[in-house]
Order: C-alpha cells, then structure tokens, then sequence
C-alpha cells in the first residue's frame, strides 16, 4: 500500500502535543471481493457466479491505523503507531506487516504465530452495492491475549495521557477489556468499536465503563438502543443510546456512522450531525474504520469532536455544507473520499487528496483544521 508522502502533505500539530502515540489492536488480515450475479439474496444451497474485482480488503486495525500514521506523519516520527498483535506465518502475513511498517508504523509488537494463518475474509457485493463478508475466525488476530498486550505496558506508562489505546473488532473481547485497562491505569485516552452480537456481553461485563469515545455504525446503534434506527426521526435512537451509554460513563463521546447520511456524534450530553457530500460511491467497505481513523487524526491536530457554534447541525434538520472545523466533519471528510475507491485503504487519501476532495463538495475548513493544514495553503 503506498503512503501520500511526508512533507507538506500531513497535519500540523499544536505545540506542545496533546497526542504522540497511538497504541492498537484489532484485525489485521487481507481478503478478496466478489461481485454477484443477480440482485437474489443467497440461498442456503444455491451456487452462484460471481465476477472476481480487483479490489483489496484489510483488516480494522490495519486501516484504522494506516490513515493515522499517514496523515500525521508517522514515517518521519512526528506520530508513532504501534500496531499490537498477530499475524499467520505466511505470505499474506509477512507482506501486510511490510506495508504496516512502509507507512510508518512502529511493527515491534506485531508476532508472527506459528502454525496459524492470517485472517482471510471473501467480501460479496450484490449489483445493488449492499453485500457482505466471511471472515476466518480462527485466524492469527484472534489469539491475540493479555500477555502480547503487555509488551506496551511500558508504552502507555511512559507516554500516559499524551497516547491513545484503540480496541477494535476481529481480536477477542477479553484482549480489547484489556488494553482498555492498562489505559486506565496509565490516563491514556480510551476508544472502542464492537460489534453487534458483541454489544450484549460489552454491556453486562463493563466494558463501555473503560471507554472515552466508542464508534457504532447504524446497526450496532439499534442494537445498543433495542430500537430500529429510524433516519427519518433519528432522535428516540440517538436519546436511547446516549442514556445507556452515558449511563456507562458519563464523559463518554460517541460516533454512529450513517452511510450517506453522514454522522452524528456525542460529546457533553449533546449530540450534532455532519452531513456526508454526495459522490459516486465504488465500494463502502471499510468507510467506517476511515471515519474513526479521520476523527484520531484531527483530534490529535487540536479539532473539538462536535463541529462548532451555528455551522453544528441538530439531529432533525442539518445544515447542509458546513465548514469542516470539528473532528466528526473531517471523519465524514475522509471516509467520503475513501468510499470512491474499490479497496478499503484508499491508495491516494493523502492529505492534499482531502483537500481536493473538500473543494470539489464546496466547503471550506476551519478552526483547528484549517490551523493545522495552513501550511497547505488552506484559508484560515
């Protein structure tokens, strides 16, 4: 996977730093997309052609980290990205921790698992562009254990709040509570994704309890909430959702991605929407990973997670085209920009590519954004 370059095309970060490291675990594999004929669901013992696309999939961790490491510079050490975890000892496991490391990430505590292979996935694509995946869960990723996370205890100890820990889906529970943990103990900012089946068992065992900011999509939202996500009166989801969550912890930020629809997201009790431009769309897998990954990245630039003063919409009646001034609207930025490419790490999403991207839907940046892109050129 090629990088978008050091230089002029990354992010400035305010001095002093509030953010030098992120600390990750999560999937790490690669996989394939099939192209289905006919709109038909599948059947249980149908046999069905499909077209094999030349496209590439990876796992959560990988593009999570991938867009951090590029757009802040990781390859010249202004921001490290510590990936943590397994991979099978294959081809397919060695070649993904050389692009890891291409892009700048610290891969010292990536661990090769002997006799194991690395996740693989077969993602399924409908002529709609609705379909969906099988992933391997006896992969490498999935053995990932309490022990392995330690070797960043002296990490997080050092850097303290200055690090995030990000714990995301396709490693085990147990491994993501405790990686939470350990950035309990050691003040780091907390962020978590789950699935849906895994919402249940996060609730009943604590585990938004260790968390600072968590991301749903629309679908592990109506799970939260026990409600069906209703984009067209989104408030009684939204409230739903907050209680429990805030319930959990009460400083808690959240962000449910909505596809098209944007964003919303919580912070101080109150929750404001980002609209996403409309674009040709060539695949959405992985855009919800970019989201997240576009909100650490501008968050560690210095942008408030909600957009700010008139420019934040409410959950009923958004105003469209707003200046891009709030970690949540650069989120929408880049996983709006990741979505015209077949693969889920976009291969040009440098910072230059933002840029362009945001010009072309007709808005501006602003606020910390624009501080930390100045040197682009971009008004203030």
């Amino acid at each position: 996977m090629k990088g978008s370059g050091i230089g002029p095309d990354e992010f400035l970060r305010p001095e002093p730093p509030r953010f030098d490291l992120m600390v990750g675990i999560g999937g790490i594999g690669s996989g394939v997309l099939l192209a289905l004929d006919g709109d038909a669901t599948l059947g249980r013992n149908e046999s069905r052609s499909a077209r094999l696309v030349d496209a590439r999939d990876f796992g959560k961790l990988q593009i999570v980290s991938h867009y951090v490491a590029d757009l802040l510079g990781s390859r010249r050490g202004a921001f490290r990205v510590v990936p943590v975890g397994f991979v099978g000892d294959d081809a397919a496991g060695r070649s993904l921790v050389h692009e890891m490391r291409a892009v700048g990430m610290d891969t010292r505590h990536l661990r090769v698992r002997a006799n194991t292979r690395t996740m693989w996935s077969v993602c399924f694509q409908y002529p709609d562009g609705s379909g969906g995946n099988l992933t391997t869960t006896d992969a490498a990723c999935a053995h990932l254990d309490a022990s392995t996370i330690d070797s960043v205890r002296g990490l997080l100890g050092q850097a303290r709040s200055r690090a995030m820990a990000v714990a995301l889906p396709e490693v085990p529970l147990d491994a993501r509570r405790h990686l939470l943990d350990l950035a309990t103990e050691t003040g780091a900012m907390r962020v978590l994704a789950v699935t849906s089946t895994e919402i249940p068992v996060a609730l009943s065992t604590g585990l938004f309890r260790r968390t600072d900011l968590v991301a749903l999509n629309e679908d592990e939202a109506s799970t939260l909430a026990d409600d069906v996500f209703d984009l067209d009166d989104p408030a009684p989801t939204l409230q739903r959702c907050a209680r429990i969550l805030l319930a959990e912890q009460r400083e808690m930020q959240v962000v449910i991605t909505l596809g098209a629809r944007g964003a919303y997201a919580l912070a101080h009790g109150r929750w404001a929407h980002q609209p996403a431009p409309a674009i040709d769309v060539a695949s959405t897998a992985g855009a919800g990973d970019a989201l997240l990954a576009g909100v650490l990245v501008a968050t560690v630039a210095g942008a408030p997670l909600l957009p700010s003063g008139d420019h934040q919409g409410s959950s009923t009646g958004p105003k469209q085209n707003p200046p891009i001034d709030s970690a949540l609207a650069f989120g929408v930025l880049l996983a709006s920009h990741t979505v015209t490419s077949l693969h889920t790490i976009h291969p040009d999403a440098g910072l230059n590519d933002l840029i362009e991207r945001a010009s072309e839907s007709g808005v501006t940046f602003a606020g910390a954004i624009a501080q930390a892109m100045s040197p682009k050129g971009v008004a203030q």
